[in-house]
């Protein structure tokens, strides 16, 4: 968007601000962006978004916030290009697939392998414990426990049950991360790093 636009927009009252929904292939990352997308639309005038390999991009709107949200490959072998994909980013959504006990180590490695990363110094985490619908699935307490989300001392997170076919949870998290953002920048705190790779900032 040029400078012009954005400027109107924080006239209007708006903010923009940029997600990262990141986490392991077939954990539900994209189902949960698009039901984000039925929750929260965008506005039907917005820009067209840009494609870039291993990414979707897509917006939401939700109270004074329009979130442009990347949807991240999560398969293994896209994992390494996350660190470049990161920069400026307010927020960092990482959603768990609660149902797959047999990779909730990986899950957890994979995101202390980014949330760790300097370009997310300043970024609220989010973690979206996905596929709470399923009788089987992982309790948020026990991913909050596998992931060792109380290690993270330097960063504004939290955890939300969440279903990403019926949108069961999404309205408190996108409520949680909305509120905190707003919170940090009115107290003049950082939400994100621009420049650590550079060519993000053209989108």
């Amino acid at each position: 968007m040029s400078r012009l636009g954005q400027s109107f927009r924080r006239l209007l009252g708006y903010k923009e601000m940029r997600l990262a929904l990141l986490g392991l292939d077939a954990g539900g990352k994209t189902t949960t962006l698009y039901k984000l997308q039925e929750l929260f639309p965008p506005d039907p005038a917005g820009e067209k978004n840009v494609d870039v390999p291993m990414v979707v991009i897509e917006e939401i709107h939700h109270k004074n916030v329009k979130f442009r949200v990347w949807d991240v490959d999560g398969a293994k072998r896209a994992r390494s290009a996350w660190r470049f994909l990161v920069d400026s980013t307010d927020g960092l959504v990482f959603v768990v697939d609660s149902l797959d006990r047999e990779r909730i180590d990986e899950a957890a490695q994979a995101f202390h392998s980014i949330v760790t990363d300097k370009s997310l110094r300043n970024s609220a985490i989010l973690v979206l414990a996905n596929k709470q619908d399923m009788k089987t699935a992982l309790s948020p307490v026990d991913v909050c426990v596998s992931l060792d989300l109380h290690s993270l001392r330097n960063h504004r997170w939290h955890i939300v049950g969440t279903s990403a076919s019926t949108g069961e949870g999404l309205y408190e998290a996108l409520d949680w991360l909305t509120d905190t953002l707003n919170q940090m920048q009115a107290r003049g705190l950082p939400t994100c790093v621009v420049g650590e790779s550079g060519w993000q900032a053209w989108f």
